[in-house]
Parts: structure tokens; sequence; C-alpha cells
């Protein structure tokens, strides 16, 4: 199955997009988090469908703290984790100015809630992509 139609299965669950990229990376291990995934709720749709900062981005953010952040009290955080994030959070800007004017949730639907269907996956998508770069680019990941 290739990645769109995985975000399309997991949104036809029910799940917005901050969910959609932690399942997405769960996956990429193998595992499973139901509690996780739960708490990435609150940043769907822009912080609990308020229409701000996007879900794709924040939950970005999350996934690459997921791979490189601090866990456990012995655990050690990469050195290179919030210049990835930062990475990341101007890439997003820039590419959501260029296309839609601004990075908020309200910026890129345009007031149209039926831009949601159309514009939501390819922002996701393009995250994930980007954040999997990110991870690769800086060893993280092979």
């Amino acid at each position: 199955m290739d990645l769109f139609d995985r975000m399309l299965e997991l949104s036809n669950q029910g799940f917005y997009c901050a969910q959609i990229l932690m399942i997405l990376a769960l996956e990429t291990e193998g595992k499973e988090d139901p509690d996780l995934i739960r708490a990435m709720s609150g940043l769907n749709g822009g912080m609990g469908f308020t229409g701000r900062v996007c879900g794709a981005l924040t939950g970005g953010c999350c996934l690459l703290g997921y791979f490189c952040g601090k866990g456990e009290a012995e655990e050690l955080e990469d050195p290179s984790a919030s210049r990835m994030i930062q990475e990341l959070v101007e890439w997003f800007e820039t590419s959501m100015k260029d296309a839609y004017g601004g990075s908020d949730c309200e910026d890129i639907l345009e007031g149209n809630p039926m831009n949601k269907m159309q514009r939501c996956p390819e922002v996701v998508e393009g995250v994930f992509t980007k954040c999997l770069e990110i991870l690769r680019e800086n060893g993280v990941l092979a």
C-alpha cells in the first residue's frame, strides 16, 4: 500500500493530520501506541480545531521528537533535534506561505472547509516526506 492510500485509510478511520503522522512514524518501527495517538488529537485541526497552527506542522514536530527527543531520564536528546525541528518549521512556513499565504489551518483552507479534502492530504504527505528526509540526512533513520 502506498503512502497516500495508507493516509486515506487512516482518515477514513477517523484520524486527523497529527494523528496520521504519528501512526505513520510508529509504523516505520512496527509499533502501535494508542495513548500517544490519543494525545496527538489535541493538535488536530490547528490545535483543537481552532484553525490555528496546522496540525501537520505540530504533528511533524512531534514526529521528529519521537525519533530524536529525550524520553527517559537516562536518555539524551539527539544534539541535532532542535535544528531538525527548526528546519521543518522553516520549510513548512515557506511552503505554505508560497502556496496559501500562511501556515495556519485557516490560511491553508482559505475559509473553505471543502479545501480540506484536497489540501490536507497533500500537506500531511509533504510533511511526512520532509520529516523522513530530515531524519535520514541527520543519520537518525537509514
